[in-house]
């Protein structure tokens, strides 16, 4: 059977929740799946070595005994990518590697749903893009994409052209109650006027946007200044506190669910997050402590305050990394969003075989919806973060 192959338009869709919960929907019907990412892109270094947490999470949830380096045959690190650059990797013998991988997970099994890298593009360094990747698995595909305009449809057309036949469908994953009309009257019928089919349109639910300030103090590695404070708040988005006190306060009044990052010795803009009820927690950098006024203005406000060792740039890109990821590892995470995509889109024919031994692309079954997290992702299909220039 051809795989099912899940890839997003951008990063921060929700892919790798989705792609998991498709696998495990369909395990649920009585057939044998396995799931395959052929480049490890969300790197981590847990006792020095180098992996994705994303095959991590399929094993956990499908019960897959198969090994890391199969379920994942191509670390896309930066030393492989500059390895590469410089003409130590053959991409002939990469791709030999992803299909010989591929076909040692898909022995007997039913189904194989294989997931994208981190963006369409990602691999052509190596020619391994996810169209490459689609191409060479002979893959179904389905694009999980974010809405919050219209413009947006420009990346879903722009991942039909790459995809061509072999396009399954469209899931938009992580759409606001104020954008779903706007997409279903008229993105929709345009879309599909393009010969784009769209497979489902997955609400924003608040607990897969983003991840709690608990979650956050976890990642981070931080000292929570406040205990006493409840941590339960999400955080979807971050903002910088680098202007002045009065812009500060105008700006930080417009945000909702963000955390705001700043030097510890910063207190004019601390006072000014605390007074903006959009503020769920402060994240000080540079080990610097704030005043004892600060943190009683904190506690009567509720919000935490993390206190983080590394320079502001350092944990600027680490918070964006958390937010990207949102709570893809969370095994709840893949139960609610198989919820989900049961109640707001369609899967059936996605694990049928195609009506012919060609190119699937007419086989428009569903698509999976991606996570209101993160798992590559997870700011939940809003704007991006908000940075306003903190050294």
């Amino acid at each position: 059977m051809n795989p099912i192959f899940v890839t997003s338009t951008q990063e921060g869709t929700g892919k790798t929740a989705i792609a998991v919960a498709v696998a495990k929907l369909a395990s649920e019907t009585g057939r044998d799946v396995g799931y395959f990412k052929p480049k490890g892109t969300r790197l981590r270094s847990p006792v020095g070595k180098t992996r994705d947490e994303d095959p991590l999470l399929a094993k956990e949830v499908l019960g897959i005994d198969t090994d890391l380096a199969d379920l994942e045959p191509v670390v896309y690190s930066p030393a492989f990518i500059e390895e590469a650059i410089r003409g130590g990797v053959d991409p002939a013998e990469i791709r030999q590697r992803v299909r010989d991988s591929y076909d040692a997970i898909a022995g007997e099994r039913d189904l194989v749903v294989v997931e994208g890298g981190g963006r369409p593009t990602t691999g052509g360094i190596v020619s391994l893009t996810d169209p490459d990747v689609a191409a060479l698995l002979d893959a179904r595909v389905v694009v999980v994409a974010g809405y919050g305009k219209p413009a947006d449809a420009d990346e879903v057309l722009a991942a039909a052209d790459r995809f061509g036949d072999r396009l399954a469908g469209v899931v938009f994953n992580a759409v606001a109650d104020a954008d779903r009309d706007s997409l279903t009257t008229d993105v929709v019928p345009f879309l599909e006027g393009r010969g784009v089919p769209v497979l489902g349109i997955v609400p924003r639910v608040t607990e897969l946007a983003g991840v709690t300030v608990a979650e956050l103090d976890a990642e981070l590695g931080a000292e929570n200044l406040t205990p006493d404070v409840p941590a339960e708040g999400f955080v979807e988005r971050f903002t910088v506190g680098a202007m002045g006190s009065d812009t500060a306060l105008r700006h930080f009044r417009r945000l909702q669910n963000t955390a705001m990052v700043t030097g510890g010795d910063r207190s004019d803009i601390q006072a000014a997050a605390l007074q903006a009820p959009g503020i769920e927690c402060l994240v000080l950098t540079g080990g610097l402590r704030p005043s004892g006024a600060i943190l009683g203005k904190a506690t009567d406000a509720g919000v935490p305050v993390l206190l983080v060792q590394s320079d502001t740039r350092a944990v600027l890109d680490r918070v964006d990394d958390v937010l990207d990821t949102g709570r893809t590892q969370d095994v709840a995470t893949v139960e609610r969003m198989s919820e989900l995509l049961g109640a707001h889109a369609d899967l059936g024919g996605l694990y049928e075989e195609p009506a012919t031994g060609d190119d699937t692309g007419e086989n428009q079954g569903d698509a999976a919806d991606d996570q209101n997290a993160g798992t590559d992702d997870g700011n939940g299909g809003e704007d991006d973060n908000d940075t306003t220039d903190e050294e």
